[in-house]
């Protein structure tokens, strides 16, 4: 389990990060407000975040970005006015979260994306 985020949260937020956090390794494990967002970090490594409005905010492998971008769910989120994130970071939208398994396939993404590259990944050989 990990330690929640201080300001309380929505219900509707609430239950979408206990579903999340259900799905990652044990680790140091914590919720932080950041960004607008209520972040998910595992070892200290952002992983995912929900918005305000219930979206999710997920780091993906560069590498699969432009596949992943092409589900109907995904769009690229802004930092404000025309100031896209860029590769790697894909907007879910909250509807489609009702449903488990694309909640399963984006946190799955953003697992990966912190199994290669966060703290204690590899180097490629």
């Amino acid at each position: 389990m990990a330690a929640k985020t201080p300001k309380a949260l929505d219900e509707r937020t609430r239950a979408l990060l206990d579903r999340i956090e259900a799905q990652l390794p044990a680790g140091d494990l914590r919720e932080a407000a950041m960004f607008g967002t209520h972040a998910v970090m595992l070892d200290e490594v952002m992983v995912i975040a929900v918005r305000k409005d219930h979206s999710l905010l997920v780091r993906v492998d560069a590498d699969d970005d432009a596949e992943l971008m092409a589900r109907p769910e995904a769009s690229r989120p802004d930092m404000g006015p025309q100031r896209s994130m860029g590769v790697g970071w894909i907007q879910v939208d909250a509807a489609s979260l009702d449903d488990d398994g694309v909640l399963d396939f984006w946190v799955g993404h953003a697992r990966r994306r912190f199994e290669r590259h966060g703290p204690g990944a590899q180097p490629a050989a």
